[in-house]
């Protein structure tokens, strides 16, 4: 998102644009999959006076926004994403932690039954399947 839409999205909502609501944005749009912790790190590269408590309310404000979404990759803190990206299912390799997507309608077929049966509605883009990837499973040799 260019700074003056991120500007006008604000204006509306009767907020104003900070250094920091902007770098907040610019680094999990740059990062892809972050963490609080992670997207304080990259923005403390450029301003080094930003403190956590402001990220975890800048995330909190740009989700509210519709800029953001987060899921819950492990038991640890949260993992942010860009809002604009399709929706993905999220497999996380519980030897290494690295981080895959895959399309959501591999799964359209359980969310449906679920519905059907269950009345339950899947958000899917807040589903992580935990396993090991396929490195870790033939011992790193790929």
């Amino acid at each position: 998102m260019c700074e003056s839409s991120l500007a006008e999205l604000l204006r509306s909502r009767g907020l104003r644009l900070t250094a920091q609501r902007q770098l907040v944005l610019q680094a999990v749009m740059e990062l892809g999959h972050a963490t609080p912790e992670q997207v304080h790190s990259a923005v403390r590269e450029v301003a080094a006076g930003v403190n956590i408590t402001t990220i975890y309310r800048t995330l909190e404000l740009l989700e509210r926004l519709g800029l953001v979404t987060h899921t819950h990759l492990s038991h640890g803190s949260p993992t942010y994403h860009a809002a604009g990206e399709h929706q993905h299912v999220h497999l996380v390799c519980r030897e290494c932690g690295a981080i895959d997507e895959i399309d959501p309608e591999l799964l359209r077929p359980l969310a449906d039954q679920l519905a059907v049966h269950r009345g339950f509605q899947v958000d899917i883009g807040h589903v992580a399947l935990f396993g090991v990837c396929g490195q870790c499973e033939d011992g790193g040799q790929k």
